[in-house]
């Protein structure tokens, strides 16, 4: 067995030598608090001397307020126990304060008892600052990051989600706890929600970059399940030496929205030309026509079975020629005439002109609610009105019944044309305003995307919903205008 080459004295001299020559604070004291040892240590941390410290209670480094702490700690050491690692703050001689960590041990006698302690400390206060400000740092980070308008989305070289902002929140319908942690993917509609990770490791094989640096219009998931179009831009940065991507999103469905109303406008102008043009040329012949065939009928003896062969072509012709002024009114609206308009009257008197038809005398319509007087054309805004009373008529049947509701508010006057029909399939309500489209068998499909168009010459806006409790919701928002 080998021995320690040095003597006893010679170990003490060796524990003294480390104990001084120690960075760290080690002292000794009883178990009232007297300071007993202090080493080169607490002399450099603190600034008093040995001579100045030793048989002075230790409580002369502890600030007030945690004097509290020190009874806690000492009741501990009594009891036998060691307190390892306890942040704390220390005085020193020129009032500084120090921040602090410290473990302190019981020292006990030959027989096992308690008689001091030894504290050991460390000044930490240079890490505490420097935690202090990385921690401020990332705070201004997030903020930062948090007040974006933009999505802004992190993620490692494996595809997991590391950050996720809340514009990012918004976009997708996920709150951060939900996504990070997981894979990006998530995020992403079919096809590229299984090709995504083969993306990242080519990329980190080859170094080629596709993305990267290049923004990109793409397709986002969100947590409902439906699709979004999105411009996302990518930036690579290193952190510890591990590649993580930053994803910046910006949504574009408005600006979607607004180029596809642009196409059609654009395409509706040009069928607006056409269709006058056309509706021109016929119209004119088709007043001759039917005066001719007019003529022919009465020469003919009154009980000739041609009569009715007239009648009925005279009726085809009066079918197409109320075509012909459909086409007109969408393919040139009038210029609207604004003067104060009763919106309740109009209403009621529009009720009353559509019950004239024969097919329509029961239909049981309820008009409610109280309007400011409009500034608006009056006989456009009849036709609009009755385009969307006769399509409800139509759904119910010719029974009814349909509420129509008047509200104003923030210098809007709304009405609202309800009926409680079968409703509308989600294919044919998104076509519902395209021209000439129509579901029925006698439809010109032009009633629509018409009122729309004499709705818009007024400022205003045109909308059909379904809503979950069944049937069909046309609602027309027009400005308030002063007289």
């Amino acid at each position: 067995m080998q021995t320690s080459p040095f003597k006893p004295d010679d170990d003490g001299r060796i524990l003294a030598a480390i104990v001084e020559s120690s960075d760290d604070a080690i002292i000794s004291k009883n178990l009232d608090g007297t300071i007993l040892s202090w080493n080169r240590g607490a002399e450099r941390m603190y600034g008093y001397s040995a001579r100045e410290a030793i048989g002075r209670p230790i409580a002369f480094l502890i600030p007030p307020e945690l004097r509290h702490e020190f009874d806690q700690i000492l009741e501990r050491i009594k009891a036998g126990q060691r307190v390892a690692h306890h942040d704390t703050r220390r005085l020193t001689k020129d009032g500084r304060v120090l921040d602090i960590s410290l473990t302190v041990s019981p020292i006990e006698d030959s027989a096992g008892h308690v008689v001091g302690a030894s504290a050991i400390a460390r000044d930490i206060t240079e890490r505490k600052r420097v935690e202090q400000a990385l921690r401020g740092s990332e705070a201004r980070w997030r903020a930062i990051i948090d007040s974006a308008v933009d999505g802004i989305v992190v993620i490692d070289a494996r595809g997991t989600v590391e950050a996720f902002n809340r514009a990012a929140e918004g976009l997708f319908g996920y709150a951060a706890q939900e996504v990070i942690s997981r894979k990006v993917h998530m995020l992403m509609p079919a096809p590229y929600h299984s090709e995504h990770d083969g993306y990242i490791a080519r990329y980190l094989a080859t170094g080629v970059q596709k993305i990267i640096g290049i923004g990109r219009e793409v397709t986002g998931l969100r947590k409902d399940g439906t699709t979004f179009p999105v411009h996302l831009s990518v930036g690579e940065v290193f952190i510890e030496g591990e590649p993580k991507f930053t994803g910046i999103l910006h949504d574009l469905t408005e600006r979607v929205r607004l180029e596809t109303r642009l196409r059609e406008q654009s395409a509706l102008t040009r069928l607006g030309e056409m269709a006058a043009v056309v509706a021109h040329e016929v119209k004119n012949p088709l007043t001759g026509i039917r005066g001719a065939i007019q003529v022919i009928g009465s020469r003919l003896p009154s009980g000739s079975k041609d009569v009715q062969v007239i009648g009925e072509i005279v009726a085809r012709i009066d079918a197409l020629n109320d075509l012909m002024k459909d086409l007109l009114l969408f393919a040139r609206p009038p210029q609207a005439r604004l003067a104060p308009v009763d919106v309740i009257a109009l209403l009621r008197a529009v009720t009353d002109l559509v019950r004239q038809d024969p097919t329509l005398r029961d239909l049981h319509v309820e008009v409610m609610g109280d309007a400011p007087r409009l500034t608006a054309d009056a006989e456009l805004l009849k036709i609009v009105v009755q385009n969307l009373l006769i399509n409800g008529a139509h759904a119910t049947k010719g029974r009814g019944p349909i509420r129509i509701s008047v509200t104003s508010h923030d210098g809007k006057c709304q009405i609202t044309v309800a009926d409680h029909g079968p409703g509308i399939a989600p294919d044919v309500l998104e076509k519902l305003f395209t021209p000439f489209f129509t579901t029925k068998a006698r439809g010109t499909g032009l009633g629509l995307s018409t009122a729309r168009r004499l709705v818009e010459a007024h400022g205003g806006t045109l909308t059909i919903e379904c809503p979950p409790t069944g049937g069909t919701t046309a609602t027309v928002r027009l400005p308030v205008r002063l007289p």
